[in-house]
C-alpha cells in the first residue's frame, strides 16, 4: 500500500512539474536571400568586360601606356608572372613602360573572357591570353583573373593576376 501511495505521489509530482514548464520555443531561422544580378544584367556586364579586354589588347598591341593606365584604378594591385607584386597605378605604369620599351616576343596579344562573376559594383573576370605571330597564329598563351570595380560609372581594374603557360 505504501508503495502504491508513493508511486501515485511520484507520478503526480512529475506530471505537475512537467505541466508547469514552458514549452520549448522553436525559432525558425530567417530566410537569407542574396541579391544577384538579373541574367540580363550579367549579360550586359559581361559585354562591358569583353569591351574592356578588347581595348586592353589594343593598348598593349599599340604599346599605348596612357590608354592602358586609364583602365586601372589608382589603388590597383597587379601580380605579374614571376615578379613581385605591384601596388598602385604608378608601379604598374613603370612596369608597363619598361615592358613596352623591350622588343616584343609576339606580334599581337588577344584576350578571351571565360567567366564573369558580379556582385554589386565588383566584377571578377577569368580569362585566357593568346600570343600571336604576324600571321595571326597563336604561338603561346596564359591565363588571368581580374577584379573590376565600378567607380564613377566606369569599371576599373583594381586587382589582377596573370601568368604564361609553360607550353
Amino acid at each position: 500500500m505504501k508503495k502504491t501511495i508513493l508511486l501515485v505521489t511520484y507520478v503526480s509530482c512529475v506530471l505537475l512539474f512537467t505541466s508547469c514548464q514552458e514549452a520549448e520555443k522553436k525559432e525558425t531561422p530567417a530566410e537569407v536571400t542574396v541579391a544577384e544580378p538579373a541574367k540580363a544584367d550579367l549579360t550586359q556586364i559581361r559585354s562591358q568586360i569583353v569591351a574592356i579586354e578588347t581595348a586592353w589588347a589594343a593598348a598593349q598591341n599599340a604599346k599605348d601606356v596612357n590608354a592602358l593606365m586609364a583602365m586601372y584604378a589608382d589603388d590597383a594591385v597587379s601580380m605579374p608572372d614571376g615578379e613581385p607584386m605591384l601596388a598602385g597605378k604608378a608601379a604598374i605604369q613603370k612596369k608597363a613602360e619598361a615592358d613596352f620599351a623591350k622588343p616584343s616576343t609576339y606580334a599581337s596579344i588577344a584576350f578571351e573572357t571565360l567567366d564573369v562573376y558580379a556582385q554589386g559594383n565588383v566584377v571578377t573576370e577569368v580569362g585566357k591570353t593568346m600570343y600571336k605571330d604576324a600571321a595571326g597564329k597563336t604561338t603561346g598563351g596564359g591565363k588571368y583573373m581580374a577584379v573590376y570595380e565600378k567607380r564613377d560609372g566606369k569599371y576599373l581594374c583594381i586587382r589582377e593576376i596573370y601568368n604564361k603557360d609553360s607550353k
